[in-house]
Formats: C-alpha cells, structure tokens, sequence
C-alpha cells in the first residue's frame, strides 16, 4: 500500500539549498535590552526574551516647520468638523 512515488513527491515539494536565495537572509542589530545580535525584524529576543519596540514616531526627523504646518492643519479639521 506504500507509493514509491509518494515518497519523491515529498522530496520535490522542498528545494536544496543549493536552490535556496541568498536574497532571503537579514540584517542583524543589537538588542536594546542584552545586546545579543537579531535578526531586525524580529519582534522579541531569543536571547533575553525582551520584545523589540520601535520607538519612531511621525514626528521624529521631520523639520518644525512641518511639524507646526501637521498640528494646524489637524486643528482646522476638528474646527471644520465642529462647526458641523
């Protein structure tokens, strides 16, 4: 009742890693917390167990003219929507 066949099925489902794309791999950073090297996108140390946040914001790097220009135009919308 085996299937030979079923077998070499298997092995075709998954390449080699002579197939595998080095495009694949990722950059590793420090963790905030221990230091240990992960991968960037992870979401929590396997080394510490410590999740990984970022703390980037709209607002960070952005000049304070653009800054000031984002809040106005914010309060003119809730000001707009008020007068409703």
């Amino acid at each position: 009742m085996y299937d030979d066949d079923y077998e070499d099925d298997l092995l075709d489902e998954y390449p080699d890693e002579a197939d595998w794309d080095d495009s694949d791999s990722w950059e590793e950073v420090p963790c905030p917390a221990c230091g240990a090297m992960i991968a960037e996108d992870a979401v929590r140390c396997p080394i510490c167990g410590e999740y990984i946040t970022s703390h980037n914001s709209v607002w960070q790097g952005k000049p304070l003219w653009w800054i000031v220009l984002g809040v106005l135009g914010i309060t003119a919308i809730v000001v707009a929507l008020a007068g409703m």
